[in-house]
């Protein structure tokens, strides 16, 4: 005889910002299965309707701690489509290098801190770290030497004020990048060395044929710049982001839910970067991912990890390049002006796609703003990745299937407070009560 269990859990641990998960199993079935994001919105869009669209990349950037450079490369992206702007040469390589340093401090955040208690059955990073105190040591020398990125181009490691629309505000001297680059070196160590450690976790064997979605550029593995692409046929310009993707709201949750206007769910982030641009990595960055046995066809989100590694140490590799190239530009930025226009701007935020757009007025002002991060997009997914648990979770307790469902989520490292979007208000008509859906 089928039985009924729901298996609720009310606050998500080792995530970005307050989320909860609600399944309900009718035996080896999960009939209903919700990623509820309760964590109130956060109204950007709407803070920056009627302010000068030079401001938005310090605005967007206030939308997160752990990966602001992705909303100010967006914006900067979107506005100066808008106005006609390109930042090329050593500007554009200064953005790429900033890029580099938020994927080395966001990924080793998750893959250590967040993700690995899952596979070795501990609690936090804090029980992990009496047993691996070398390997959260490595972990934490090479986010600083992410973070040492952000500052110096940045002028701070968290929300970073520098950057701006045509280039920055101030070009660093090739001595200021150059004394990053013993940190970057040893960091590549630690990356490698993490990553071999990572790979002698175990991983559920777990594969659903998932639509990835990402940039592709002619040339770059993908940070700033190249068309949307999917694993199975979508091959779009930014400017058409709003005609193949659709957002919809869900009474369960504060973040729109993303669909394919043709397919519904897909999946954004490193699986998809991967599946997509994998031979645009650096010549070590495909030696690492040989090495560990990971391959573009990789289609297990517990994998995701060694994604994340690979992609850590092409960032170092990179930005170590990027170091060793750099010629100090004349001029910090280029010049621009004002125009009426829409702009639009994606980047590859470490969790996945960032699209911004932008509708501006003749005077400069930002009339309407639309901003789609990547969790939003991957929360279907996610919702169909626990549906297809269902005959491993039937034969767990309680506690396990719960640490099982909340391991699948922490795949894909969702940011909930980026995520959060749109409130309804309902209105009762009962002595004027105010429900919140």
């Amino acid at each position: 005889m089928k039985t009924s269990r729901t298996i609720d859990i009310g606050a998500l641990a080792r995530v970005e910002g307050h989320g909860a998960v609600t399944l309900v199993l009718d035996g080896e079935v999960v009939v209903d299965a919700k990623l509820r994001i309760f964590e109130p919105p956060r109204l950007f869009e709407a803070f920056l309707r009627g302010r000068d669209a030079a401001e938005t990349p310090d605005i967007t950037s206030r939308i997160c701690g752990i990966c602001p450079v992705a909303y100010q490369m967006s914006a900067a992206h979107a506005v100066e489509d808008a106005f006609g702007v390109t930042v090329d040469g050593q500007l554009r390589a200064l953005r790429r290098l900033l890029y580099c340093g938020e994927w080395i401090e966001s990924h080793v955040l998750h893959m250590v801190m967040l993700h690995a208690p899952d596979f070795l059955g501990v609690h936090d990073v804090i029980a992990m770290s009496k047993h691996h105190p070398e390997r959260v040591k490595a972990a934490l020398r090479v986010k600083k030497a992410g973070n040492s990125i952000i500052e110096t181009l940045g002028g701070r490691a968290i929300h970073p004020v520098n950057a701006k629309i045509g280039g920055f505000w101030r070009a660093p001297s090739s001595s200021e990048l150059g004394a990053l680059r013993p940190a970057l070196i040893a960091a590549l160590e630690d990356a490698e060395e993490t990553l071999d450690w990572i790979a002698t976790f175990e991983f559920p064997p777990f594969e659903r044929d998932y639509e990835f979605v990402a940039l592709r550029h002619p040339a770059e593995y993908p940070m700033n710049e190249g068309r949307i692409v999917s694993t199975k046929g979508l091959d779009v310009d930014v400017h058409d982001f709003e005609t193949c993707i659709r957002e919809e709201q869900v009474p369960y949750a504060t973040a729109l839910r993303s669909k394919l206007s043709a397919r519904g769910a897909y999946i954004c982030g490193p699986l998809a970067r991967f599946a997509l641009n994998a031979e645009r990595l650096s010549p070590r960055a495909v030696a690492a991912a040989a090495r560990v046995a990971l391959s573009p066809s990789c289609r297990n989100p517990y994998r995701s990890i060694l994604v994340r590694g690979v992609e850590v140490v092409h960032a170092l590799d990179e930005a170590v390049r990027l170091v060793d190239e750099y010629e100090r530009p004349s001029s910090s930025s280029l010049p621009w002006s004002p125009r009426a226009g829409r702009g639009c701007g994606a980047t590859e935020a470490p969790r996945g796609l960032l699209y911004q757009r932008y509708d501006i007025e003749e005077s400069g002002l930002v009339r309407d703003a639309r901003i789609v991060p990547p969790t939003s997009q991957n929360q279907l997914g996610i919702e169909e990745d626990l549906v297809a648990l269902g005959s491993t979770l039937a034969g767990l307790s309680a506690e396990k299937a719960s640490r099982r469902v909340a391991h699948a989520i922490r795949n894909y490292d969702p940011c909930i407070s980026c995520s959060t979007h749109a409130l309804t208000i309902r209105f009762e008509p009962r002595q004027g009560s105010v429900a919140k859906t």
